[in-house]
């Protein structure tokens, strides 16, 4: 089947180049060669063509299929493991038109529509067993949507076994014991729902929840009904796995009858959006709720986050919790670095044109310097992020933080300029963390300047070392011992006047990278207590610019002379 455009837009039923307007005399076997040949020979992509020949067999379907549209599926059904690695594709494929069929077709009404379904819920039973026993080789779905497709009951069931003395239930029984034994859970509790058996019991459940298979628990529990779904909720509860419970009580509006376990999952939950600095998001999910909110002042002290502490106390009114806060304050200083710890002389906010010029100036004349860029969060869901609020370029004694949106409205120009100067100078090696993707934000953020299209000598720090660190914290901590507070990662970028902890945050970022490039620099690679990779060979450059890269001196990247970087400072 070429199932190109023209052919998918050719008149209703007809298969490729095939006419199917008539299927009385079309046997299964040359119906099933042909839509394999349609296949092979599809020139467009494997979803789109199994889509098309979806449609395709749909519509044939009302063409007078012999004896009749399901009687005939479950013929091919028969023959397709014939057809070998296309069998099992090609099953669901059919099934699924026939599905659709179904749906666009009345009701069976007529004698010979009654019979054609009476003959296929037949034929079926047997396919089942034939499948059960191993003879037709088809996995366990295709099986479940076959009894589901042609309603297989009981008493289908019984006249298929009618040669053995064993009974529809009895065979059944042992068959799902079977499944449940091998871990086969989902398709165990299929065919319990389909035939309507509760023979397994609480031990079932348990069994379900122990080896993680969650879908097919709460499946089985929805099907026993509400006693069920609360005895799942206590087994989530007992195993401390919170958000499952959350999950099953909320779908099912058992709240009420589990209150301490509800409020320990919202707790477990504030607890999840606070270890992401997601702080505004945790408060929205407290709704209000005093107990929470004071919890979640807990957290933000915990956190070392006293602005929000203060937020929230202050607007709800969570009077005493301030004393709280003075006798952490001590515990968390000692747990995260701070500026002052590496010896930053200065941190210049940059919000106006001589600002910029002056910072520009400066950043020139130094050899490296340290790159990093905030925005405000967006939590809604499939919307734009927000744009880039702030960018921190600095030595190792002086950061300047630039309000890139003022600086933008006021003098884009002039901007574009500056920070090309910076960036795109060969003579400057920029530090950054993961700052190719911050780059492609600020882009974004930014589209009509040129400054944020190219960049040389980048140097991204992350990818100096063989394993992960757990971000910049992390790779802190292994560097210099103590790691960064990240409760500001996701905080208003956009408020002004910035905090001076929001400040110092964002400088502490450029900082640092500073500081960990000199211990990569002064550690040879097989130090292996670093991990390291030579450095040089991850410097970086992506310029617009062919012709203007010509003009560089020949000492770049990995040519570039150790004596170059020897001592990195401001001068």
């Amino acid at each position: 089947m070429g199932l190109d455009h023209e052919e998918a837009e050719s008149p209703p039923g007809t298969l490729c180049l095939h006419a199917f307007s008539d299927l009385t005399h079309v046997p299964p076997l040359v119906f099933l060669y042909l839509l394999k040949q349609c296949y092979t020979h599809g020139s467009l992509k494997a979803t789109k063509k199994f889509q098309a020949l979806q449609h395709r067999v749909h519509q044939v379907l009302a063409n007078n299929p012999q004896p009749g549209p399901s009687t005939f599926t479950v013929h091919c059904l028969n023959l397709l493991p014939l057809f070998g690695v296309y069998g099992e594709g090609f099953s669901h494929l059919i099934i699924s038109a026939l599905r659709r069929y179904f749906k666009s077709a009345s009701p069976p009404s007529t004698t010979s529509q009654e019979q054609d379904a009476a003959s296929a819920r037949s034929l079926a039973a047997r396919l089942f067993l034939a499948i059960v026993g191993g003879t037709v080789p088809y996995d366990e779905k295709v099986m479940v949507n076959i009894l589901k497709m042609f309603d297989v009951g009981l008493t289908s069931i019984d006249e298929a076994l009618s040669a053995s003395s064993a009974s529809a239930s009895a065979f059944l029984e042992e068959y799902i014991s079977e499944l449940i034994k091998s871990k086969s859970f989902m398709t165990a509790v299929s065919l319990l729902e389909h035939f309507s058996f509760s023979f397994p019991g609480e031990t079932f459940l348990q069994q379900m929840v122990e080896d993680k298979d969650f879908q097919a628990a709460e499946r089985w529990a929805t099907f026993l009904g509400r006693p069920s779904l609360c005895l799942l909720v206590q087994e989530y509860g007992s195993r401390n796995m919170l958000k499952q419970a959350y999950n099953v009580m909320k779908k099912n509006y058992l709240q009420h009858e589990f209150p301490e376990l509800c409020y320990k999952c919202k707790e477990s939950a504030l607890k999840d959006l606070a270890e992401k600095a997601c702080w505004d998001v945790a408060e929205t999910k407290a709704k209000g709720d005093r107990q929470l909110l004071e919890y979640l002042v807990y957290l933000a002290m915990e956190a070392g986050y006293y602005e929000k502490v203060n937020e929230l106390c202050k607007r709800y009114s969570l009077e005493g919790l301030p004393k709280a806060q003075e006798a952490e304050v001590d515990f968390v200083n000692k747990c995260f670095l701070h500026l002052k710890d590496l010896a930053v002389e200065e941190v210049v906010w940059v919000d106006e044109v001589n600002g910029l010029r002056e910072a520009t100036s400066f950043l020139e004349g130094c050899k490296v310097v340290g790159l990093d860029c905030e925005w405000k969060p967006n939590y809604m869901k499939g919307s734009k992020p927000n744009k880039v609020s702030i960018m921190q370029i600095g030595s190792d004694s002086k950061i300047f933080i630039l309000d890139l949106i003022k600086l933008y409205d006021d003098a884009s120009e002039i901007l574009d300029t500056c920070l090309g100067q910076i960036l795109q100078s060969y003579s400057t090696l920029k530090l950054g963390y993961n700052f190719q993707c911050d780059i492609k934000q600020l882009a974004v953020s930014y589209g009509d300047l040129k400054c944020f299209k190219s960049y040389d000598m980048l140097l991204d720090i992350q990818n100096v070392f063989k394993e992960p660190c757990g971000g910049l914290s992390g790779l802190t901590k292994k560097i210099l011992g103590v790691g960064l507070n990240k409760t500001r990662r996701n905080s208003d970028w956009e408020q002004r006047p910035l905090t001076q902890n929001q400040l110092e945050y964002a400088a502490l970022d450029a900082a640092v990278l500073i500081h960990i490039f000199r211990h990569v620099r002064d550690h040879p690679p097989h130090d292996t207590t670093l991990e390291t990779v030579q450095w040089k060979s991850h410097i970086v450059s992506h310029m617009d610019n062919p012709k203007k890269s010509k003009k560089k001196p020949k000492c770049h990247s990995t040519q570039t002379s150790d004596s170059t970087f020897t001592k990195p400072s401001s001068s």
